[in-house]
């Protein structure tokens, strides 16, 4: 049997449709996450759709907080997951809560200090 002749080694490539390329993206697995940002006075949140396999800071990229909130870096502000701390790198779940925090306005040490020295001067 004689097998047919193959084009040159650097023939090139189809390229794929954008129609195929869009039909890829929505078969692979997606998530749903929200990224919060609580201000005193405000939210800010943001529902977004990412694919599986995506980390904390691939969603804070997707929600647009950079945008929203130039001055702000999130990861070194930090953030977390459902009020668990986390790292940039950590790979988010399905219905996953992103949370970016806001400084302590005070140390809660030296607070904790001083309730307890205003108590005992209330009690001698």
């Amino acid at each position: 049997m004689v097998k047919p002749e193959q084009g040159p080694a650097s023939s090139p490539q189809q390229e794929a449709s954008p129609a195929a390329a869009e039909a890829d993206n929505a078969a692979a697995p997606r998530l749903r996450v929200q990224v919060v940002y609580a201000m005193p006075d405000e939210v800010w949140l943001r529902q977004v759709e990412i694919a599986a396999g995506s980390s904390l800071q691939d969603a804070l990229a997707a929600s647009g907080f950079s945008e929203a909130f130039p001055q702000i870096d999130p990861i070194a502000a930090g953030v977390g997951v459902f009020g668990i701390r986390r790292q940039a790198d950590y790979v988010l779940a399905d219905g996953d809560r992103v949370e970016v925090y806001r400084p302590l306005v005070f140390d809660p040490m030296e607070s904790r200090r001083r309730r307890a020295a205003h108590k005992a001067r209330r009690q001698s």
